[in-house]
């Protein structure tokens, strides 16, 4: 039996339940993907872009692969389902060769060219911006003023003066620390919500469960999902989520890693069975509903 190619990196976790679906059903059949070609609608090269997951696999393509293979399809529609719905949520690639901003000019700019950029920029600045800079500027003109009209041979007393520069620096000083203050403001705030799948998830790690009611459901706080299909080697904080959810309704997996091994496999068996679903070790929507009731 041939070694199958690494699914690309960017591949879902829903769209790689599906494809490794796929394979497994592939192989136990013993055909080629000369035969599949043969067998069904699509080329020998469709399938290998298909099952390799270069390119995403057509519905009617899932239930013709189903159907020479003699297996029931729903179980695998359920997976398209979620995994289409999936790929609809995620934002669309930008294009490379689309640059985000014009490209700088190599030449040095002009004095005109200069202010006229300046002016731009100042103009994105706010009111309360613009005005403390202007406070500075005026301060700055000020001594610069007050020490071109000394006339040679005059002296200023060196309080005055050193007032002078003192205010000056404390002027500018507010300034600065308005403005940034300012940026600060508008920074973002970091997030402190539930963590997306697959974004900062740590294999090997334990992570706690806290357990609580929110919105008429149960929630751990490590993912919102009500439709994700986990089986073996599922990894993520999907899986963290529904082992938390287990351990809160009796049947704890006794880990708490983000890792779908027999142990959880195990405890989502005898939690289906005693709440009359089937019982296939696969978390899915129905054991969702029933972990979050």
């Amino acid at each position: 039996m041939p070694r199958w190619k690494e699914l690309p990196a960017e591949t879902s976790n829903s769209e790689r339940q599906l494809l490794v679906q796929l394979r497994r059903l592939k192989d136990h059949s013993d055909l080629s993907l000369a035969a599949l070609a043969s067998r069904t609608s699509y080329s020998r090269s469709s399938w290998e872009r298909y099952l390799n997951g270069k390119k995403p696999v057509p519905r009617t393509a899932v239930e013709e692969l189903a159907r020479v293979c003699g297996t029931e399809p729903t179980r695998l529609i359920v997976l398209y389902d979620v995994a289409e719905r999936a790929r609809a949520k995620a934002p669309a690639p930008g294009r490379a060769d689309e640059p985000s901003s014009p490209p700088r000019s190599s030449q040095p700019s002009s004095p005109a060219q200069n202010q006229e950029r300046g002016q731009e920029q100042g103009r994105e600045q706010t009111p309360d911006r613009a005005q403390d800079q202007d406070r500075a500027q005026e301060s700055a003109s000020t001594l610069a003023s007050a020490s071109a009209s000394v006339r040679p041979g005059r002296t200023v007393p060196l309080g005055w003066m050193l007032a002078a520069v003192a205010l000056a620096v404390a002027v500018a000083f507010g300034a600065g620390v308005l403005t940034a203050r300012g940026w600060d403001d508008e920074a973002p705030a970091e997030k402190t919500g539930p963590v997306a799948v697959g974004a900062g998830y740590q294999r090997g790690q334990t992570y706690k469960c806290a357990v609580r009611r929110q919105d008429g459901e149960l929630r751990a706080g490590h993912s919102d999902t009500r439709e994700m299909l986990l089986d073996i080697n599922s990894t993520g904080f999907d899986v963290v989520e529904a082992q938390c959810l287990l351990r809160e309704k009796g049947f704890s997996p006794g880990v708490f890693d983000g890792l779908y091994d027999e142990r959880t496999k195990g405890a989502a068996k005898k939690f289906q069975q005693a709440h009359h679903l089937v019982v296939d070790g696969i978390i899915g929507p129905d054991t969702w509903r029933e972990l979050r009731g």
